[in-house]
């Protein structure tokens, strides 16, 4: 691409197509008033239609969810795919040739055009290939796997020849040339001329967010075959292999809908999870889970949603499994969302449960997921010694840099007490370690970032390499607006709290990851608490992202006239602040009173109970002060 679209031509698109058109494509609309369509909203779920479609003014707004924008936006988040994308795609479905700001026109249309449609061919090719005598190789893999032809049709699955050159042949008399071909990554160019670059294997089409093919993943399925098991298109114009999850085009809609996503291993693990109901089921092509699938998947996941967005791996119970379940939680703060470890029984992967087991076996596998945090440190409990004093110490030490590195202020100090009770060691010893570990980690960065950098650490801003995104918080939101003014206190007023309260606060957290990330910067700044390097302090731990957010917060006109009234006002906001924290604290005591088992947990119930005192006394001590 040569550069920015023009502003004209943004505009000159939107206002040639018709909004209706485009959502009616997504969504079912009817007549609703003068002017109006309506439709059930995609974006939420609800059984009476409140998702309304103005065409004359070219957007759209749901009165259930508040989503709303014009055709623009509707597009990137039904496909997941960028503002420019999005009006790369409207111009091409009308003909329009856009204009980039050099003056110059898209470099690779007319190319990436051909290759998509010599892929639409190829797919063609491929499915009818799948019923010929050849493919009952390719047809007894996929029975043996408890896939039948409908599931075959579902997923577009086909079978390359095992000849030399059958698709190249049947494309080049579609018009399609050989250079066009190997640009595709469909053939491959030698002295003796073009060849299929898939031969002989079962063919699944790897499909974007729009549904338009862009690549293929091939399985060997004959002993003569000298390649890899498993072959994938190389990278192309179209196609790269760190940003695309096979069934992302047939999942989309369930994840955005369901807020959850299933990521698992293989194609044939996707297909058993769709066909077993777990329809937001994904995988990669080829290649380890990174940060480009991460931004892809969180263009679909909400922070904002009551319930939280899952993120649930699968992974196989062996070395490399593990390998790869580590390396997922070392992301796991990546994601816009909560992420968890399903495991299968006896160590089956999806596709082989449902063969054995049948759909309720995958679909159970899935609800019986647990947190990655927990998988995380179990895995290196695992290695030690339990029975023996050296070994529960060890494991604790070993576990502790995981705990350390959860950015949760409310769910760090629950894995602590949860550390203890599985190495069985005080609490608070487990709590030393991982305060031990985590300023180790930090004392470790922060001198590797004073080492990489070419100015005094002080006089620059350096933001981590995986460093995570935020969303501004919706100050719109009443919650959100408080935890605003809880910040705006603790930044400008820290002389009308306690560090105590300070940190009883940031242990409760926030709802908002952004307002969350500034206030775990301030628990960790509470020793500068009353000096005057206190805001830099809190910058210095704040995620460079957030840094125009932290001067927001720390300029903001607060409603006070003098100090003394400020200073009030401040001890108030705190005391509410605390009895929210109160408050939540005491509903997960009330959670696990519940979950006590009568007399067989007497002295639980009892140690609850009177925990649930001393939480109403405090509460009642803060609203009367």
């Amino acid at each position: 691409m040569a550069g920015k679209i023009r502003a004209r031509d943004i505009e000159e698109v939107k206002s040639r197509v018709n909004i209706a058109d485009v959502v009616g494509e997504y969504v079912s609309l009817k007549s609703a008033s003068v002017g109006s369509l309506k439709g059930l909203c995609p974006f939420h779920d609800e059984k009476s239609p409140s998702f309304n479609v103005r065409p004359v003014q070219g957007f759209y707004h749901c009165f259930g969810c508040g989503e709303g924008g014009d055709v623009y936006k509707f597009l990137q988040q039904m496909d997941s795919i960028s503002f420019t994308e999005a009006v790369e795609k409207l111009a091409a479905r009308i003909g329009f040739e856009l204009t980039y700001e050099d003056g110059a026109a898209a470099t690779d249309t007319g190319q990436r055009a051909r290759v998509l449609e010599a892929n639409a061919a190829a797919a063609d090719f491929y499915r009818q290939q799948l019923m010929t005598d050849a493919a009952i190789p390719g047809r007894d893999f996929l029975k043996g796997r408890g896939f039948d032809k409908a599931a075959a049709d579902q997923f577009g699955i086909g079978f390359a020849p095992k000849g030399w050159n059958g698709l190249t042949d049947h494309l080049t008399q579609l018009g399609f040339n050989v250079d066009e071909l190997v640009t595709a990554g469909l053939a491959t160019k030698s002295d003796r001329g073009a060849y299929d670059k898939f031969r002989g294997r079962l063919i699944w089409p790897i499909r974007d967010t729009t549904g338009q093919t862009i690549g293929f993943g091939a399985r060997k399925l004959f002993d003569d075959d000298q390649g890899p098991k498993y072959l994938n298109t190389s990278d192309t114009i179209v196609y790269h292999k760190s940003q695309v999850l096979y069934g992302i085009d047939l999942a989309k809609k369930a994840i955005s809908k369901e807020q959850r996503v299933v990521v698992v291993e293989g194609y044939t693990d996707v297909m058993a999870c769709h066909l077993a109901g777990i329809t937001t089921a994904v995988a990669t092509c080829g290649t380890a889970f990174g940060d480009d699938h991460i931004r892809l998947l969180n263009r679909m996941l909400s922070a904002e949603k009551d319930t939280p967005a899952q993120v649930i791996f699968t992974f196989d119970p062996d070395a490399a499994g593990q390998k790869a379940a580590m390396r997922a939680f070392a992301d796991s703060h990546k994601f816009s969302a909560q992420t968890f470890v399903a495991i299968g029984p006896d160590g089956l992967d999806p596709c082989d449960l449902r063969a054995q087991k049948g759909d309720e076996a995958v679909q159970l596998m899935i609800e019986n997921k647990k947190p990655l945090f927990e998988f995380a440190i179990k895995q290196k409990i695992a290695k030690f010694d339990l029975g023996t004093v050296e070994g529960r110490v060890g494991a604790a030490r070993a576990a502790a840099p995981i705990v350390a590195a959860i950015r949760d202020s409310a769910m760090r100090p629950a894995y602590v007490r949860e550390l203890a009770g599985w190495v069985n060691l005080d609490g608070n010893e487990v709590a030393s370690l991982v305060d031990a570990a985590g300023k180790a980690t930090k004392a470790e960065n922060v001198a590797s970032l004073r080492k990489d950098a070419a100015t005094p650490a002080a006089d620059v801003e350096v933001a981590p390499a995986d460093e995570p995104e935020f969303a501004m918080p919706n100050l719109t939101d009443p919650i959100t607006r408080f935890e605003r003014q809880v910040l705006e206190v603790l930044v400008q007023v820290p002389a009308s709290y306690s560090a105590e309260q300070a940190i009883r606060i940031v242990r409760d957290g926030f709802s908002a990851p952004a307002h969350n990330a500034v206030l775990e910067a301030i628990g960790s700044s509470l020793a500068a608490k009353d000096t005057s390097a206190w805001l830099n302090t809190i910058a210095s731990s704040t995620p460079s992202s957030l840094h125009s957010m932290l001067r927001q917060i720390a300029a903001q006109t607060l409603p006070a006239a003098d100090e003394a009234a400020l200073t009030r006002y401040g001890q108030g906001v705190v005391s509410r602040a605390l009895v929210n924290a109160l408050a939540h604290a005491k509903a997960e005591l009330l959670a696990a009173l519940r979950r006590t088992d009568g007399n067989a947990d007497a002295a639980q119930s009892a140690s609850i109970q009177a925990q649930l005192v001393e939480l109403e006394a405090e509460r009642r001590r803060l609203q009367g002060a």
